[in-house]
């Protein structure tokens, strides 16, 4: 059987480093504070010029390079993002411009937050499975210091700037690659974590800019709660279904939100520590590009080899999550 495999990594910071000290010139915090809670000690922030797509569009060209192709050869175009440039067209399209992707690739943006990465994942894989495309480009990127409130100190601390792509590509060859994926959803939790105005429930105006409906909006405490719950969940039925215990899989990427929720779904799935890949000290919240840079910053450092068997786990405002296994 032919299997899908991913062929090419890339991510890309923003140069601007925001420390934990910088905040707390701010707002009202601190750096112990910080990190005591998130584990985060310094975030990347784009500067006013860089968008999404310009971030989006760097980490592109290093995953094509990575999988020794040109722009011309994609055929399919995924950006995952909760910050997009615009609310019509779609980011995709204006790195499509950017790259010099021919006008026949089909090109297209999904919103599944923290988890967008790993719907790409397995759109992209449900997608070359028909033989209608040969090569896929995914692309998590996000500018979420556009979407945040840096007044409010529960938020502003968490996120940070930048993204990470992935070329997909057919290799007849077995038991390698993406070897399943299982998403969900649930919409009961929407309020929890979401941005309450600039879409057509609650269009911009003068009284939504004033009272600052246009930033991220968070219960952080539901959000933990949850995060930890269902990553557990997901991440348990995917071992099931292939049958795997700790012990199989080299090395596990969770969605990088707060070392707390990575603590407790390590201890609870019982792996190791170091088995969890983590990164989130030096970037933050990247939503849906955390997972992507982390692959890459992972497999540059030599910590993934051929065999290797990894598991990637995401949770996002929806609430949307996911779990994806992958033989390299």
């Amino acid at each position: 059987m032919a299997s899908v495999i991913i062929a090419g990594v890339g991510s890309f910071l923003p140069e601007r480093v925001l420390t934990n000290e910088d905040l707390s010139k701010i707002v009202d915090t601190s750096d112990e504070w910080i990190r005591t809670r998130s584990g985060i000690r310094e975030r990347h922030i784009a500067n006013e010029e860089e968008a999404c797509s310009d971030l989006a569009v760097k980490a592109a060209k290093r995953a094509i390079a990575d999988a020794k192709i040109k722009p011309a050869d994609i055929d399919l175009l995924i950006v995952a993002t909760a910050s997009p440039d615009l609310m019509l067209p779609s980011t995709a399209c204006i790195v499509q411009r950017l790259l010099g992707i021919p006008a026949h690739t089909t090109c297209f943006d999904i919103a599944a937050a923290c988890s967008g990465f790993l719907y790409a994942l397995e759109i992209a894989y449900a997608q070359l499975q028909t033989y209608r495309y040969k090569n896929t480009l995914i692309i998590g990127a996000e500018k979420l210091s556009s979407v945040v409130d840096w007044s409010d100190r529960t938020t502003c601390v968490l996120f940070g700037d930048g993204a990470g792509a992935a070329v997909l590509t057919k290799v007849d060859q077995s038991d390698i690659g993406i070897l399943g994926s299982d998403l969900g959803a649930d919409g009961e939790f929407v309020d929890n974590l979401y941005i309450p105005a600039g879409g057509s429930r609650s269009p911009a105006s003068v009284k939504s800019v004033e009272t600052k409906k246009h930033f991220i909006q968070m219960n952080g405490r539901e959000v933990f709660k949850s995060a930890v719950r269902i990553m557990e969940t997901v991440a348990r039925e995917m071992m099931k279904q292939h049958q795997l215990t700790p012990d199989q899989i080299s090395l596990v990427f969770p969605h990088q939100a707060n070392s707390r929720i990575v603590d407790a779904l390590a201890n609870n799935l019982g792996f190791p520590p170091e088995k969890f890949y983590v990164n989130l000290d030096r970037y933050g919240n990247t939503s849906s590009a955390s997972i992507p840079i982390a692959l890459d910053e992972a497999r540059r450092a030599g910590r993934i080899k051929p065999g290797d068997l990894t598991l990637m786990i995401a949770f996002g405002a929806g609430f949307t999550y996911g779990a994806t296994l992958v033989r390299w």
